[in-house]
């Protein structure tokens, strides 16, 4: 037991005395979404026809425009023909904001990223964001307005 006693002084001793090193950790801000978004709750029509609007138009729909809209979708039987034409005439409109054609050519990965967080709140996996950047540059008729209406159709697009 008296040769251990020095070993515990001369362990203690270098714990509380020993080397530190102090550590400065620096961290970089970055904004996470989701990859892989599971969403599983289906939109009711009024929050569909809500958040297109703030999609398109960067602001909110009227209460008594999205009930009007709500009743045109359940007077029609065939939902995903009647998002198209609502989908077309928004689109129609004066204050949609898409972006231009040139701009989505000039920086396809920048629009991809912004598409993606915009309609469906996350960012693209590298395998859609490469599949949408090549598709982007290798379809000289693709707009972005076409963009914008597929993902207003997608089923992701309808689900949160």
């Amino acid at each position: 037991m008296k040769r251990l006693l020095p070993l515990f002084f001369l362990f203690a001793l270098l714990s509380l005395f020993g080397c530190k090193k102090d550590v400065a950790y620096q961290l970089n801000e970055e904004d996470i979404f989701p990859i892989d978004a599971q969403k599983a709750k289906l939109k009711t029509e009024g929050q569909y026809l809500a958040i297109l609007h703030a999609n398109l138009f960067q602001q909110a729909l009227s209460a008594n425009k999205v009930i009007e809209l709500e009743d045109i979708i359940f007077g029609f039987g065939d939902k995903d023909l009647i998002h198209e034409v609502i989908i077309s005439n928004l689109m129609n409109k004066q204050n949609v904001q898409i972006p231009s054609d040139s701009a989505m050519r000039a920086d396809p990965e920048q629009f991809t990223l912004d598409t993606y967080e915009r309609f469906l709140i996350r960012r693209p996996s590298e395998a859609e964001l490469t599949w949408f950047i090549h598709y982007i540059e290798n379809n000289p008729n693709v707009t972005s307005e076409l963009v914008y209406f597929a993902f207003a159709l997608s089923n992701e697009y309808l689900y949160y």
